[in-house]
């Protein structure tokens, strides 16, 4: 062989040899297998706890009464039980029917929701007109006493929320119930709890015999 051959084939198997070294590079920023970071395993979630208790009452309900005597949840009547007397005297003037108010619980009572119902001469409950539209009764709610009706005060009231406009024609019998009301605490300022009798008050409601 030719030494212009040889040193040809020389050449080839080196770069032969040279191509099978050849490996590609790690991509930049990499890391072995073994410099991996482990896994953070979060704690595991204790179990949940048993419910809590329900908050204690906001005041001690008087006796026959349950709940909290909060505005949300007052303390609850039920039956015929009452802690204001309202009944129509019979009288009306041009600002609306006057009643007769009487406190008949042991404490001071400032904030009220007094519902009103109106019957014909046959006893049928008749319809209010309030905000254009048709009612089963007259409903009005806030300090509706001109001042705390102090325990077993009576009084002659004419409340502004019952005008003389909210009584339908062919009226000739009002009635009414306080649903609710707020107690007075010893400064006379606030309401300590509140009471409610919904059972005195519902929407269809037939003539007491009074």
């Amino acid at each position: 062989m030719s030494t212009a051959k040889t040193t040809l084939v020389a050449a080839v198997l080196l770069l032969a040899g040279g191509c099978d070294d050849e490996k590609p590079a790690p991509a930049k920023g990499a890391s072995s297998a073994s410099a991996a970071p482990q896994a953070t395993v979060a704690p595991p979630t204790p179990s949940a706890t048993a419910s809590a208790p329900p908050p204690a009452p906001k005041h001690d309900c008087p006796e026959g009464t349950s709940g909290e005597g909060t505005f949300e949840k007052p303390c609850e009547a039920k039956g015929t039980a009452r802690v204001m007397e309202v009944t129509w005297n019979g009288k009306m003037d041009d600002k609306g029917p006057s009643f007769r108010v009487v406190n008949t619980s042991k404490v001071d009572i400032t904030y009220g929701k007094l519902v009103v119902y109106f019957y014909d001469k046959a006893g049928k409950q008749l319809e209010v007109k309030d905000d254009e539209k048709a009612r089963p009764s007259k409903v009005c709610a806030g300090n509706i006493f001109d001042g705390p009706m102090k325990a077993g005060e009576k009084a002659v009231i004419t409340f502004s929320c019952v005008k003389k406009d909210h009584v339908p024609e062919g009226a000739t019998a009002i009635q009414a119930e306080l649903e609710i009301a707020g107690m007075t605490d010893e400064g006379g300022k606030k309401n300590a709890y509140y009471w409610r009798n919904k059972e005195l008050s519902p929407d269809a409601r037939p003539k007491a015999k009074k």
